[in-house]
């Protein structure tokens, strides 16, 4: 009889081939079979939840380094994991921004021993560093390139076509864009309203977002380079992107598919925002309808936390941007508890969307060979989020308060149990993601 490290019990497993009762044995960090018989380490008895593949959020921000008073890689990855994630890709706009060798190392070395989920890490483009992007882009841990065409600062700004066109050149990696037009928005800065947030999207409007997409996509298809437009707000760019999906993948959020502006700014005030904006309920159900054509790839958090006294300025000196690595997970199971998502359809977009699209190597899927990564949940759980539960440093969430139905019960990296029911394992071991376009097996 078999003997393995761990063997996951009695729960409702979700291969590609659908949901089976089936235990799931693990060794040396990998599934190794479905359907186990023998002996273990560890079991884990899942009687009555859902075993699905590990969750990847393939767009956060942690802050660190030179931010680390809104978060850091421990805190994010703590809430990262409470909330049922098991690995994430971190953006570059720390301070110092990551765009060298040397930073995406630091990075690494800051990540070991420290980062409780599996993590890879972005380049940020610059127009310095575009010539050096096909060498960045595959080193190890290196989740790609990530654009910024609007709505950042200093160097990792590229704008102008010409320098877009530069990064493009360089390298063959899926580049991952945030589509807002400088020049637009920069034209239509009087439209903001002090101490109005709700003129946020005014100010930022749908042809800001349209522009770019349409800028980027003539663009890639120029240099025959595969973008992933991320954070998508308007139905507009889904319909164009799903006429382009030859060379480009998209991201939706969780809090654009749950928020709509007439509720939110009213509400909750700066908390709301972010960038590119909460719009309107007409826009969030057109993101639903997008999404049930099967137009976006992948959900992403783009948790962007700041603290409660930068986002309580008066706007627009308030910061964009809101957490959400947390209330990923639960904020789809609850849409999924109120038919408005399959349990299929989730599981596209948080773990074998990413694998796709990204050359993610060994994860996504629950199958024999793959990492031993698995998000458990308790899908007819009801409960409220509150302030108690929430890791990250910041210390708030605009969805506080809202009570949800499915709940993370538990998040397994490479076979270890790191959270279960809400507590975390002694030590954090999360270890940098693997892509196949960076890295062959020795």
């Amino acid at each position: 009889m078999p003997s393995y490290d761990l063997i996951l019990t009695n729960g409702t497993v979700h291969t590609p081939s659908g949901p089976v009762r089936a235990d799931i044995g693990v060794s040396g960090g990998k599934i190794v079979a479905i359907g186990a018989n023998g002996d273990a380490g560890e079991t884990i008895d899942c009687t009555g939840l859902d075993i699905l593949p590990g969750v990847i959020d393939t767009q956060v921000h942690f802050r660190e380094p030179g931010l680390e008073h809104k978060e850091d890689l421990e805190s994010g990855s703590r809430a990262a994991v409470l909330g049922g994630v098991t690995a994430v890709f971190e953006m570059p706009n720390t301070n110092p921004n990551t765009d060298t060798a040397e930073a995406v190392a630091d990075k690494l070395a800051r990540a070991r021993d420290r980062m409780w989920c599996d993590h890879a890490f972005y380049v940020g483009a610059t127009s310095a560093n575009a010539e050096h992007l096909a060498e960045l882009e595959r080193l190890p841990g290196t989740a790609g390139v990530k654009i910024f065409m609007g709505a950042s600062t200093g160097s990792l700004l590229v704008a102008e076509d010409s320098e877009l066109a530069r990064v493009l050149a360089s390298g063959q990696r899926r580049v991952a864009i945030h589509a807002e037009d400088e020049a637009r928005m920069n034209d239509r800065a009087d439209l903001r309203v002090a101490g109005d947030p709700s003129s946020h999207p005014v100010w930022r409007d749908d042809e800001s977002a349209m522009l770019a997409t349409r800028r980027i996509l003539a663009l890639a298809r120029a240099a025959r380079r595969r973008i992933h437009v991320l954070h998508v707000t308007t139905p507009a760019e889904l319909e164009l992107l799903g006429a382009n999906k030859d060379i480009a993948s998209c991201e939706v959020t969780p809090q654009h598919l749950t928020l709509a502006g007439e509720e939110a700014y009213p509400e909750l005030g700066s908390y709301a925002q972010m960038n590119p904006p909460i719009r309107s309920g007409a826009h969030r159900d057109g993101l639903w309808h997008w999404l049930t054509q099967g137009v976006p790839d992948v959900i992403g958090s783009d948790h962007a936390p700041h603290t409660v006294e930068e986002k309580a300025k008066p706007y627009p000196a308030s910061p964009s941007g809101m957490p959400g690595v947390q209330t990923l997970l639960p904020l789809l199971l609850d849409h999924v508890a109120n038919g408005r998502l399959t349990l299929a359809r989730l599981i596209d977009l948080t773990s074998a969307g990413a694998q796709r699209i990204f050359g993610i190597a060994g994860k996504g899927r629950i199958a024999v060979g793959y990492d031993a990564d698995f998000t458990i949940v308790d899908l007819k759980a009801r409960w409220t989020i509150d302030e108690a539960w929430l890791a990250s440093r910041c210390g708030w969430s605009p969805f506080t308060g809202r009570t949800l139905t499915g709940k993370p019960m538990g998040t397994i990296v490479r076979g270890k149990r790191v959270m279960w029911d809400g507590q975390l394992a002694e030590a954090a071991s999360g270890r940098p993601v693997r892509f196949e376009a960076t890295e062959f097996p020795g």
